[in-house]
């Protein structure tokens, strides 16, 4: 046992060599957030869990299928609050995040309620818990105030344990995360089209990234593999419809410092069955016939996604700031998808935001989105108008001495 235990405390140091800091730092406690009011009218309708946030997915089918056109919405949601705990070890500064806000998912859907965001540890290379995704590439989120963001992005945060193989500036991170999760934090059986099947998630899926940076900027190229099974609850000696698909998708993203002044912000990703990693998507797997199989008639198939972002961030000055762009995102369905599915869906937005003051923020955001179904039997469109009012905090504690404010 004291064998077993020396040869893991020789690796975790193998692990991090180079990378340990001084363990005579002290200790230290961030804490920090913000409290953010969000006020808009809706001039067309939404799902009423989302009233406060532009999910193409969550446009309606139908016509008046959510109720009448025109709502006022008012919402805390976006509130946040998080603590970071710096700690000295002799394998380097240990680094400990918990953050959540109010924006409710899950069984809490369209809840005033807490979310968590980020709770994870770091040491030197290693990360454990739950951070976003090495598939996507946060840096490319615009100066928006809308909630969820563009439809196409690569955006999840996942439970993982990531490794970085490099750091700086050429960054190499690679993980494996938890199976069947989505930010909508969900039951992966909502994610098949599949009937009567239960997921079997028995592997990890594999995430990893490349990042290089400089003055003018970064890029990064991005992968993804999985493996999707499924279980036929019902099945029988005559019909047996589980199996099995492979998840795959690379993700191109870059942030370019265009001028002193402007940002431009954008990616693109293509993959197949990766729609649960993607900030706005349905269905994962799809159903298709297996002409011959009588036992197993049909089977499922990871379905293709394509998705698209580009925004550009321009500052007028030191105190205003105007973000536009557009984002998009297609599912190839198959012949067997519902007709109502979701197939396309578009979304913009531009917005002039003011900070006059220190840790305030002041925005007028117009924001557009549009869903259509696979069938081409109903386009949703969905224009918003929103104003939002932000207010930072953020303070650093130095052992029991407070030393100062982080703005």
């Amino acid at each position: 046992m004291k064998i077993r235990l020396l040869l893991l405390i020789t690796a975790l140091a193998i692990i991090n060599a180079g990378y340990a800091q001084d363990s005579t730092k002290e200790k230290s406690l961030e804490i920090y957030g913000f409290a953010m009011t969000d006020i808009g009218f809706n001039f067309d309708q939404i799902n009423p869990a989302w009233f406060d946030a532009l999910r193409v997915t969550k446009l309606p089918v139908s016509k008046n299928q959510f109720g009448t056109n025109g709502n006022t919405y008012f919402s805390v949601r976006q509130t946040r609050f998080g603590v970071k705990g710096y700690i000295p070890t002799p394998l380097g500064e240990m680094t400990a995040v918990f953050d959540f806000d109010l924006f409710g998912v899950g069984v809490d859907e369209g809840q005033t309620t807490m979310r968590v965001r980020n709770a994870y540890g770091e040491v030197g290379r290693v990360l454990i818990g739950q951070a976003n995704t090495p598939f996507m590439d946060g840096d490319v989120f615009p100066n928006t105030m809308e909630y969820w963001g563009p439809t196409g992005m690569v955006f999840f945060r996942n439970v993982q344990i990531r490794y970085a193989a490099m750091q700086g500036a050429n960054e190499l991170f690679i993980a494996l995360e938890r199976p069947g999760a989505s930010a909508d934090a969900g039951p992966y059986r909502d994610r098949e089209e599949l009937d009567s099947v239960s997921p079997h998630l028995p592997l990890p899926d594999l995430s990893a990234h490349f990042k290089k940076t400089g003055d003018w900027g970064h890029v990064q190229l991005a992968g993804m593999l999985r493996y999707i099974g499924y279980e036929d609850l019902a099945a029988s000696a005559t019909q047996d419809i589980s199996g099995h698909v492979i998840g795959w998708g690379l993700h191109l993203s870059t942030v370019l410092n265009l001028t002193k002044m402007d940002v431009f912000r954008g990616s693109f990703v293509y993959g197949e069955g990766v729609e649960n990693y993607m900030n706005d998507a349905p269905f994962d797997v799809g159903v298709v016939a297996n002409p011959g199989n009588t036992r197993a008639p049909i089977k499922g198939k990871a379905l293709p996604v394509t998705g698209i972002v580009a925004f550009l961030d321009h500052n007028w000055n030191s105190k205003l700031s105007t973000a536009i762009g557009w984002s998009s995102c297609h599912i190839s369905n198959t012949p067997l998808s519902p007709g109502t599915a979701y197939k396309d869906g578009q979304y913009a937005i531009i917005n002039l935001v003011a900070t006059p003051f220190k840790n305030f923020l002041a925005a007028a955001e117009l924001e557009y989105g549009s869903r259509a179904n696979f069938d081409g039997s109903y386009k949703a469109n969905d224009v918003k108008l929103q104003f939002s009012f932000k207010y930072n905090f953020s303070q650093i504690f130095y052992r029991d001495k407070k030393i100062g404010n982080m703005f």
